[in-house]
This record gives C-alpha cells, structure tokens and sequence, in this order.
C-alpha cells in the first residue's frame, strides 16, 4: 500500500488508467482502492463497529438468497429506471451519504456527485462531507442531489444546513436517526486513523468551529458527540418536517415497529440501513430486515435499502423484497479512489450493466416485472 501520501493521500490516476480494462466488477474496484490508499484511510472506509460481525452479514445475507427465472419471455425491450419522490430515475441506484470523500480524491464529494450524475442516478451528500453544500451544487447541478443531516442538540444548525440545501437545489433532506452516539469502532483506534491536514468539515461554519479543529477520530467522535443531540426523538423529525417543502427520508430504521411511526409521522421515505454495520454491531443485515418493513409499512411511503449491495443481483433481490431503489457506499468510494469522477460512474454502471443482465436472465423487463416470490430464501431448497 502507500503510506506515504497523508497529504495527497491517493496516487496519482494516470498509473492507474492503463489497468482499467481490469476493472468489470466491484471487487475489482475494492482491491485498487486498497493499494491506491493510506492504510489508515483504506481501514476507515472499510471498518465497521465492534468486532465487525455486522459487517460481514450485510453481505452474507444477500448469498441466502435464490432468484427463481422466468425463461422464454420477450426481454428484448428493457427499461431499469424507477419512480422515485415523484419523478422517474434511469436506474434504481443511489450513493448512500459517506464521510470525507476528499480522503480518496482532491475533488472529493464534487467528484462523485458529478460521476452519479453521469449515470442518473441519485447522490446523497453526507453532512460531514469535505466539500461544501454549494460547493458541490455548482459542481453538478445537473445530478439529483440529496441533502443528509443530522438532529443536532442545537436546532438551528439543523435548520441551517436545510435551508442552504433548499437553497442549493437538492431536491429532498435525509436525516440519520440511529445515531444519538458515533459507535465505537476498534479498527480506527488500531489504524491511529486522522484527517489530513488539508481537508475540513466543509459544512460546518463558526458556530462549531472545533470539529474542523478534531483531526484525530478521537477528537472528531467526542465533538461530533457534544453537538448531536442525544434526546431525539419523533417529535424532532416532527419539527424537521415543519421547517422544509423538501421530503423527509428517514435513514437507519431496521424494525417494523420504528418504520409504521415513521409512516404515522409522515416520512416521505425509509431508508433500511444499519450504516453500513458502522453502528451497533450485530444488528441484522438491512436485506433481512426488509421485507418485515415492507409489509408493515404498505405504501404508505417509499422504502430504500443500503447495506451490503456488491453486484447487480444483489439489487434485483433488494427489488423483489420490496426496495424502491437501493443506496451503495464503500462501492462509490472504491472508485472514487481509482480514478475519480469516472471511477464513481464505472462502478454505477458495472452495477447497471450486471442489474440489466439480471433483468433479462430473469425473464423481466421492467421493476414491475420483479415478483416478491422471485427471490426467496435458500431454506426453500433441500440440501443435497
């Protein structure tokens, strides 16, 4: 790996270019990106909370799952796209909100919206991003962009960073709601794991000054802590709800029980997620917890899923459970590192490509093709 490019810390793209024909699915990505990184920035994008058990289930979970063909079907015409907020998107494929993409890339979040916007498909900018909220608006404004926040102890930095959103043009605000505490996470004490000198929280202005201050994760998880506030609860999505015309997506529900108050609230949107298992360790895959929410919820608003998605069946199965669209993480930082914007929107369209397969394969030609009984649980088959 290379240890020695904290400042930069990536190589340059050019030595990469030549093996990008080597490049055809997101393994691919996962391993350049490892060499291409710091060894304690490459184990802060890959870690999870704990001992990592969750980590390994996301994916896990989804290799459970049997996807039962259709065959001798017309599947000459196929159309990936989705309807999603009230408008169609040309694939159900979204970037989650990620922390400090300038650690991959000099361009960080301006690099990777713009590479989702190559693709159509939907970025979700992370409130800890590297680049600012305009920052990134005038980069791609083209791209369809989503703000993520946070239920700050101080309301009015919550409002703030909505506001500007609104006025930047992202189209719809992402709150996390399983994160009153930044969980512990060994890997990133092991990896003595700090930002760069060069890089800041772009979004935060005076009024937290100290957390563009905390370069060590130590001292950016205790500030973080001081300003997220630790008695939330529905009523603060209630009043999030009542300062924006902009949709409310709900990220990081896993039970039934939260999504039908998250529905009863009004929610525009569920995203399934257990942050990437960078949270509490040993919750469950977000694809086992899904079809539970889809059930309780009805259409009563859209469901997403994040977690765990490596390849493009992985997203036919999320869809036949019962996901509007699916969101992707390290995959979009895996090839961000690589090689930048077209990194990013080579990664999405492998995933499309591999999605688009899975469509014909399958015998669909649309997601309303997908039937909840084309995916079903390996217990359905006798082991031999």
């Amino acid at each position: 790996m290379n240890e020695n490019c904290q400042g930069q810390s990536f190589v340059s793209h050019i030595e990469y270019k030549m093996s990008h024909t080597s490049l055809v699915c997101l393994s691919d990505f996962e391993r350049e990106a490892e060499q291409i990184l710091p060894r304690s920035t490459w184990h802060y994008i890959r870690s999870g909370a704990g001992h990592e058990e969750g980590l390994v289930w996301n994916q896990e979970a989804f290799k459970r799952l049997r996807i039962r063909p259709t065959v001798l079907r017309d599947v000459s015409q196929r159309n990936l796209s989705a309807s999603v907020l009230g408008r169609r998107v040309p694939i159900p494929v979204g970037v989650s909100p990620t922390a400090f993409h300038g650690l991959s890339h000099h361009d960080g979040e301006c690099a990777t919206a713009r590479g989702a916007g190559a693709v159509g498909a939907i970025f979700v900018l992370s409130v800890w991003s590297t680049k600012s909220i305009e920052e990134v608006a005038a980069a791609a404004p083209d791209t369809i962009k989503w703000q993520h926040v946070h239920l700050f102890s101080d309301r009015n930095i919550t409002h703030q960073l909505v506001s500007r959103a609104e006025r930047a043009g992202f189209q719809a605000i992402v709150v996390t709601v399983d994160t009153p505490v930044i969980a512990v996470r060994h890997a990133d004490v092991h990896s003595q794991f700090k930002l760069p000198k060069h890089l800041s929280l772009a979004n935060f202005r005076e009024e937290v000054m100290s957390l563009k201050d905390s370069k060590d994760m130590k001292g950016i998880t205790n500030r973080a802590d001081d300003i997220i506030s630790q008695s939330q609860t529905w009523e603060d999505i209630k009043w999030l709800k009542s300062i924006t015309k902009l949709p409310v997506i709900a990220k990081g529900i896993m039970t039934p029980e939260d999504a039908v108050v998250a529905a009863d609230v009004g929610v525009a949107g569920i995203l399934v997620s257990n942050h990437g298992s960078r949270q509490l360790d040993s919750l469950p895959a977000s694809i086992e917890v899904l079809p539970e929410i889809v059930k309780a919820v009805g259409d009563r608003c859209e469901i997403y899923l994040d977690g765990g998605i490596r390849q493009g069946v992985d997203v036919f199965r999320a869809l036949a459970l019962g996901a509007r669209m699916v969101f992707v993480g390290r995959p979009a930082i895996w090839g961000l590192a690589v090689d930048g914007e077209q990194g990013v929107a080579k990664v999405l369209n492998v995933l499309k490509n591999e999605l688009d397969h899975a469509f014909a394969l399958s015998g669909c030609t649309s997601v309303k093709d997908i039937k909840p009984d084309t995916v079903v649980h390996e217990s359905r088959y006798s082991r031999l």
